[in-house]
């Protein structure tokens, strides 16, 4: 596997899958994941290490999946539901090679990197969680991305049958998102297929979801069915919900504020100390990687 960077972050600070394989088995399992998985806070320590670990049912049970309701636990209750077989993934615009691909088409071959990322979501709560999955600049490299492309959009499966927040139209569906390509052709963007290594669980975006570890976990767009490459900036959900609020960038920056909640600390999900606090990092910890992407730009205004 190809790592670039050195961590700053261990399995005793990532979730731990306590209910499903001890830590010894993780270990020998994941041939030292701590050791080799890929952040970059130059060196940061995140105050993740004094707490109690978290346990990996948080990881599976606390997360925002609109399309199976706006509660933290309605994903995991509801997602069950999702139908991921057979899936296709279809990729067009301006790429060399555009279809529909199953996931063995658009991934197959490609490397599967272990990575343990800080996940931050915009309503100031955080998680650490070692993904498995893709460097999406390998898969774009695969579809063979044309001259004059400028953005990456997404989209998110439709369901309406197997989905209840589709029925109750709590966001325009399908949900899309977007990345500027330079930022979705970064080596610290993944599309993750995983977690410790097992298949990413429905309620988390199977089978294949975006992580852009120094972004707003909204940006993260989960059980992608559409990757198309354009000249022009794509629309994203939330900014079409309320631009006011959300700005197609969403880089998580502690100096500008939510409209309604201060974005300077986070809340650490999980253990005894589930409503500790720490300061929230630039870029979520990975300053050193990607603050060159925004070099010049106005980060209280292309929030």
């Amino acid at each position: 596997m190809a790592h670039r960077w050195t961590n700053d972050l261990t399995l005793a600070d990532a979730t731990p899958k306590a209910a499903f394989l001890n830590r010894r088995q993780i270990l020998a399992g994941t041939a030292g994941l701590g050791a080799i998985g890929l952040v970059g806070a130059g060196g940061a320590a995140h105050a993740q290490d004094a707490l109690e670990p978290n346990t990996f049912e948080e990881i599976t049970s606390y997360n925002n999946y609109y399309e199976f309701g706006t509660g933290k636990g309605d994903p995991a209750d509801n997602a069950d539901k999702l139908e991921i077989t057979p899936w296709s993934v279809k990729v067009d615009g301006m790429v060399d090679n555009p279809g529909d691909y199953t996931p063995e088409e658009l991934l197959g071959g490609l490397t599967v990197e272990d990575r343990i990322y800080r996940f931050r979501c915009v309503e100031a709560w955080s998680m650490v969680i070692p993904w498995n999955g893709i460097e999406l600049a390998d898969i774009l490299n695969r579809v063979g991305v044309q001259d004059g492309a400028k953005y990456v959009a997404f989209e998110t499966v439709v369901q309406p049958e197997n989905m209840i927040g589709v029925q109750r139209r709590v966001l325009d569906f399908p949900y899309v998102e977007g990345l500027r390509l330079d930022e979705a052709m970064h080596p610290l963007t993944l599309m993750a297929t995983g977690i410790y290594g097992e298949p990413m669980p429905k309620q988390n975006g199977a089978p294949m979801r975006l992580v852009v570890p120094w972004k707003y976990g909204f940006k993260s767009i989960k059980s992608i069915v559409r990757i198309t490459l354009t000249d022009e900036e794509p629309p994203t959900s939330w900014n079409n919900a309320n631009a006011r609020e959300y700005g197609f960038y969403s880089n998580v920056n502690p100096t500008v504020d939510h409209p309604r909640w201060s974005q300077a600390s986070e809340r650490l999900i999980g253990g005894g100390l589930f409503n500790s606090r720490q300061d929230t990092l630039m870029f979520n910890g990975y300053e050193d990687e990607v603050a060159s992407l925004y070099e010049g730009m106005d980060l209280s205004q292309n929030f």
